[in-house]
């Protein structure tokens, strides 16, 4: 190959390589364009909280494993402490590792009573539904529970309606009083994981 054959080889791999290095680029600088972050629910579930945004985010470990990264989502009205049940919010959890979804439910309602939530007889109750209801998830895998006042809970696996909720119908056992003493879990001053809980709180409050 002469030398004006190998300039021209060199010069056109290097247009070649700025062109990939553009492309590559693209996707990185559009999603620093996009607007801000909301949960991954379906659009029609996040209608009453728009103007969403993030409360507060945190990461929940047990002896040190990191199990999954909370994020509270709340409307313009916010959370209060007060008044819990009064504006819709969202909580997603992102786990970090594969569980069973036997184990998320029975974990849920040993949190439960751990927190004073309910009677033993609708512990009980709530166990089964949510043995039926929590599917096992794998790394990255995101559960969304949806807070509706005077309805009760709604849930979402990766941004899919769970138990029934593309029809519209969910299980009865998850009416208001099943949904409050599901999110005071991580929401009441009860909760066993009080440092989680401030993170998710740290801007909850209603804005103007």
């Amino acid at each position: 190959m002469g030398v004006r054959n190998a300039a021209w080889v060199r010069a056109a791999a290097a247009r070649l390589a700025l062109c990939l290095l553009a492309c590559c680029a693209v996707p990185a600088q559009a999603e620093g364009d996009a607007a801000a972050p909301q949960p991954l629910l379906p659009a029609e579930a996040l209608q009453p909280m728009q103007p969403v945004r993030l409360a507060g985010e945190g990461v929940y470990r047990w002896y040190g494993l990191r199990i999954y990264e909370a994020r509270l989502w709340v409307g313009p009205q916010g959370y209060r402490d007060s008044a819990p049940a009064a504006a819709p919010f969202v909580l997603e959890l992102r786990y970090a590792r594969a569980l069973q979804g036997s184990r998320i439910a029975e974990a849920s309602a040993e949190q439960m009573e751990k927190v004073g939530a309910g009677s033993a007889v609708q512990r009980k109750v709530w166990l089964e539904t949510m043995r039926g209801l929590f599917p096992d998830v794998r790394e990255g895998d995101r559960i969304a529970g949806r807070y509706v006042p005077g309805v009760g809970a709604r849930f979402y696996l990766n941004g899919a309606p769970l138990g029934g909720a593309q029809g519209g119908a969910q299980p009865p056992v998850l009416d208001a009083e099943f949904a409050q003493a599901f999110f005071s879990i991580w929401l009441s001053p009860r909760s066993t994981a009080p440092a989680l809980r401030e993170a998710l709180l740290r801007q909850a409050a209603a804005q103007p």
